[in-house]
């Protein structure tokens, strides 16, 4: 008898030792560190020749990338669909996930797109079959941000994470963040520097044109500007605007996404709405007048402004006006890029120019089937022929929810200039 009991609570003994093996199991499947890679099982698509005007609706904000793809940021995905024209969201061509580092941010440089992650990790992988590239250890991000649904501050304005070419023609990707920035290599993802920062102190702003960082540093002093070499790390020099007071506002012009490639700056004090402009080149940044006024843009030479329903474009380097268009009207001027200035009239016409002449380039309404003209612009995406705007509800509310924040459940439009 007693032995059976024995015996008995051996079994039952065993029995729990194997349920919890088996819930620590599960709980750590579940739990832990962790990458899904679901590669590409179609051929890469040929670059679409969508026909002006409405492309579709998405839910979500798309990085064209190649000409080919859309890539999107999920909380903790980056993933891929094509056509780049297709009218909806579709199926993923790849995807990314990690768990439990969330997606911070999302850039791209011909086939390769390079993702940033919480834990400062960047991973890079090849837009042709959504294989990961090379993995590479970074600063993790600083600060907080607001991240909405259709995740536009991830993809269109990444921040701490820059890729530019320098002037040796090598493509460097810069992450800046918690006490450190870093150069790796964008062809294999090897360490080519890292410097010690004080985050508190110093904000990397964006690239040049010519390959160079561009820092606001007030650690040593009234703030100034720091031009560093992008491939080497090492500073290149130092500028100080004249007359500048202690603290510094840099706002860089003229960019590709991302805030690559900028050709110019605008420098302010904190919260001054008068801002001078300066074109950078060789030496020390050149004034640009034309570019003080806080809503000018810069499109290869030309200064473009939109004041009194009057849209103009200027010689950056001179002042002298190139071009006026006074009956386009009231409105916005929502992006720019090479040989293209996007303008979105009161009416939510999108007007497309070019901006070394001010012809019209395109004209069409900014409607996805019934969803009508209605609504006020938020984050605006240029690429290529490519024109993607978030449509929020009026009256904009930039503390409510996401339900009440946008328009529809699709409230990205996606356009063919």
């Amino acid at each position: 008898m007693g032995l059976a009991k024995g015996r008995r609570r051996i079994v039952i003994a065993v029995a729990a030792l194997l349920v919890l093996a088996a819930v620590a199991v599960t709980v750590y499947r579940v739990l832990a560190p962790a990458e899904v890679s679901t590669v590409a099982r179609a051929d890469y698509p040929p670059a679409p020749a969508p026909a002006v005007g409405v492309v579709g609706r998405l839910p979500v904000a798309p990085l064209i990338v190649d000409g080919r793809l859309r890539v999107y940021a999920g909380h903790r995905q980056v993933y891929a669909d094509r056509p780049a024209d297709g009218r909806h969201r579709t199926t993923p061509f790849w995807s990314y996930r990690r768990w439990p580092a969330e997606l911070d941010g999302v850039v791209a440089s011909g086939t390769t797109v390079v993702s940033r992650w919480s834990d400062g990790r960047l991973v890079a992988l090849d837009a042709r079959t959504g294989r990961v590239a090379w993995r590479a250890d970074g600063p993790e991000p600083v600060g907080d941000r607001t991240v909405r649904r259709t995740g536009a501050a991830v993809v269109w304005e990444p921040r701490g994470l820059v890729v530019t070419r320098t002037a040796e023609g090598r493509e460097v990707v810069v992450s800046s963040g918690d006490g450190t920035v870093r150069g790796i290599g964008l062809a294999d993802g090897r360490e080519l520097w890292s410097a010690e920062v004080d985050p508190t102190c110093r904000d990397t702003v964006g690239a040049t044109a010519a390959g160079h960082l561009v820092t606001v540093d007030a650690c040593a002093g009234p703030a100034a500007v720091e031009f560093s070499d992008a491939g080497t790390g090492a500073v290149a020099s130092r500028w100080r605007p004249a007359g500048a007071g202690a603290d510094l506002v840099v706002t860089p012009l003229g960019c590709r996404t991302g805030r690559s490639g900028c050709t110019a700056l605008r420098t302010a004090g904190p919260g001054d709405g008068a801002g001078r402009g300066w074109l950078l080149g060789p030496g020390e940044p050149v004034a640009a007048p034309a570019l003080d006024p806080a809503d000018a843009v810069l499109v290869g030479g030309q200064a473009v402004t939109l004041a009194d329903g009057a849209l103009t474009g200027r010689s950056a380097r001179t002042g002298a006006e190139l071009w006026r268009r006074p009956e386009l009207g009231p409105g916005r001027l929502i992006a720019v890029q090479s040989g293209r200035v996007h303008l979105l009239t009161e009416a939510n016409d999108l007007v497309t120019l070019d901006p070394a002449t001010g012809a019209q380039l395109s004209r069409f309404p900014l409607n996805a089937g019934s969803d009508g003209t209605g609504w006020a612009p938020g984050s605006v995406y240029a690429e290529g022929r490519w024109v993607a705007v978030e449509r929020l509800r009026k009256p904009v509310d930039p503390e409510g929810d996401d339900q009440r924040y946008f328009l529809t459940s699709e409230p990205v439009i996606l356009a063919a200039t």
